[in-house]
């Protein structure tokens, strides 16, 4: 190689390096690593504190000391924090979006909402569909929800009411988020609001038993779609009113094992699809008890019906969070644009579902210890779907 050939070939690495040097200059999460201090206005002790970089999904996992801080050593990035923790029958919970670690250390204080650990519970959550296999296609008409008893004493399902959230997806926008990134302080529910049928004693469900809602069709689905589920059940519940959801590829006539007083009510509609709509991919949902005002009475009221925003063809009913018995909020698992819809109080995490059509479930994490004390199924209940849930490869109901 001559002198000149060298000098070119030195200078082509110099200034390769400096080019590497300028674009991770600008790159606004350059190298390096910092401390998050996380701590509760409360200062509570032993906490679970979750840390998950919102662009890679890789996630971090502590728990607060003596002195109520957890304490990360993270690199640069855009993170969600979510604390949960527990005292008996009280259920703390707080969590944050979007918080930033770049170019040095940082302190998120965060405000602990307080909730009481449910009674009835939602033990899984099956919306994403399956396989037509043997056949080509996706099916998706077969949704359902099992409520469960996670208490010592009989609990009633009469007058629960049941609805899932606006925006249906976690992946859409969300017009509900203020100027400075705030929830509502209700929850909105849309297309509709759904009650169990009862006048108060009719529907008991003992100590570690389960209730099945069907949301679409209380048919037996794996009769025809092997993957599928058969919800032609006796004692199952199901969302069915021909009057205000007509469509019967999605709500076709339950099966003749599905006793008619346990078809819930439309307590109101407020979309206009003919289907009852929920997402596959992330839905949020809710069950909930009307409290000092019934339903019926509280969805006449104007200011607790409102539109939504943007949107002339969609209401939502406006619930309060005191209402709340469970919620639980699901993540799109293919993306990295998730925002949450659920305050703290209700759900401080999320699960994700990596996928629709797999036949795949969410379910929620049994307490072990709970259980061996109490003789009967207790379900793990911090009001914090990311430590309560996970996903399975099967539905619970699947044969």
């Amino acid at each position: 190689m001559t002198i000149m050939k060298r000098l070119i070939y030195i200078l082509s690495i110099v200034l390769a390096a400096v080019s590497c040097a300028d674009i991770r200059h600008v790159n606004p999460y350059e190298e390096g690593m910092h401390v998050l201090t996380v701590v509760s206005d409360l200062n509570i002790t032993s906490a679970e504190v979750r840390v998950e970089d919102m662009n890679t999904g890789s996630r971090y996992v502590s728990q607060t000391g003596a002195d109520g801080t957890a304490t990360f050593t993270l690199p640069n990035g855009l993170y969600r924090v979510t604390l949960s923790g527990r005292d008996g029958s009280d259920v703390f919970n707080a969590s944050a979006d979007k918080v930033v670690i770049s170019g040095w250390d940082h302190t998120l204080a965060l405000t602990l909402s307080i909730s009481k650990a449910g009674s009835i519970v939602i033990k899984e959550l099956y919306c994403g569909g399956c396989k037509k296999l043997p056949q080509e296609g996706d099916y998706q008409a077969d949704q359902y929800i099992i409520l469960h008893n996670n208490d010592y004493q009989v609990q009633y399902l009469d007058g629960i009411c049941f609805g899932t959230l606006s925006p249906y997806n976690s992946t859409g926008a969300n017009p509900w988020i203020s100027e400075d990134g705030l929830l509502p302080e209700f929850i909105p529910l849309i297309q509709a609001v759904w009650q169990f049928p009862g006048d108060g004693d009719d529907f008991p469900l003992q100590p570690g038993e389960d209730a099945v809602l069907c949301l679409r069709g209380a048919i037996d689905h794996a009769a025809q779609f092997p993957l599928s589920v058969n919800l032609n059940r006796p004692d199952y519940f199901v969302c069915y009113n021909s009057t205000y959801f007509d469509n019967t590829k999605f709500h076709p006539a339950p099966g003749n094992l599905i006793s008619q007083d346990r078809y819930l009510d439309v307590v109101i509609k407020t979309g206009k699809a003919n289907a009852y709509t929920m997402s596959l991919s992330s839905p949020a949902v809710v069950i909930f008890r009307a409290e000092g005002i019934t339903i019926q009475d509280y969805v006449l009221i104007p200011e607790n019906v409102t539109p939504v925003p943007g949107n002339a063809v969609d209401n939502v009913v406006k619930v309060p969070y005191e209402w709340v018995l469970d919620a639980m909020e699901v993540f799109d698992g293919r993306s990295a644009s998730n925002q949450k819809r659920l305050a703290a109080s209700a759900d401080a995490g999320y699960v994700s579902l990596s996928d629709t059509f797999l036949g795949h479930t969410l379910m929620r994490r049994v307490d072990e210890e709970a259980t061996a004390l109490a003789g009967y199924e207790i379900l793990a209940d911090t009001n914090n779907s990311l430590n309560d849930f996970y996903e399975t490869e099967k539905q619970s109901l699947y044969e």
